[in-house]
């Protein structure tokens, strides 16, 4: 947890993050807490033990269950969160699955399920929670893509396809949600130290490591980090942008 700097930039706001319980998500998750939000993450199952981690970040951390491919368990999470909460300042989308495989080798089902995690799945969660920023007129929308949906490398077809109709749905969130006070972001990282990234091809890897400017991986908390500016009042002028974290391939 290094270079985070406390100064309580979302204090007093409610984020919901997606896929909490590792990686990105979780780094997220304990930024957001040790900046003064109140957090509720969202994951497929509810973990006891990172409860209990994330109480050394802050006192607001709430777990909940949500598949965000089962329409049924988004409606029970919206309920959860009513629960704790009836207004929400910040959804990060962060859920969600990789997959490899050329163009003539990859099933359609494949491609569906990637789908609907990381394109359906996103929208339909933040349909839910749109609703209750259009209430409050504010609120900062964040979704994590991936330099996979600009970067056409070999065996990324579907992944790379999903984060680019991702990004692009962002953009049309910005357009149609901006008169009510509701920015929508885009955060692209590059490779970054996660579980995902372990199932990433070796020589794929270090391939985008040595064309960035930096030449190292990203470690969850360069995303987070983003993901915090994008969620304060220091990106309050910024909407529809996606903002690529790769360590400067150029």
């Amino acid at each position: 947890m290094s270079q985070i700097i406390d100064t309580k930039l979302l204090l007093n706001k409610y984020a919901v993050v997606t896929g909490c319980n590792r990686g990105i998500g979780r780094a997220i998750c304990q930024n957001f807490l040790i900046q003064g939000a109140s957090v509720i993450g969202c994951s497929r199952e509810v973990d006891k033990q990172l409860q209990m981690e994330m109480a050394s970040f802050g006192q607001n951390f709430h777990n909940i269950q949500l598949d965000v491919q089962d329409e049924t368990s988004i409606k029970e999470a919206l309920k959860a969160i009513k629960d704790i909460t009836k207004e929400i300042d910040i959804l990060v989308n962060n859920a969600g699955i990789a997959h490899g495989g050329v163009f003539q080798m990859t099933p359609l089902a494949d491609m569906r399920r990637v789908f609907e995690v990381n394109v359906f799945g996103a929208v339909a969660v933040t349909q839910a929670i749109a609703r209750l920023m259009v209430r409050k007129k504010s609120g900062s929308i964040i979704n994590i893509s991936s330099t996979a949906a600009h970067l056409p490398d070999r065996g990324t077809m579907t992944y790379g396809a999903s984060k680019a109709a991702l990004s692009r749905i962002t953009e049309s969130l910005a357009q149609e949600l901006g008169a009510m006070g509701i920015r929508a972001n885009t955060i692209a990282p590059g490779v970054t130290e996660t579980d995902m990234a372990k199932q990433m091809d070796g020589k794929a890897k270090e391939r985008l490591i040595s064309a960035s400017a930096l030449k190292k991986i990203a470690q969850p908390n360069d995303i987070a980090n983003v993901a915090l500016f994008l969620a304060s009042n220091l990106s309050s002028h910024m909407t529809g942008q996606i903002l690529t974290v790769d360590g400067g391939i150029l």
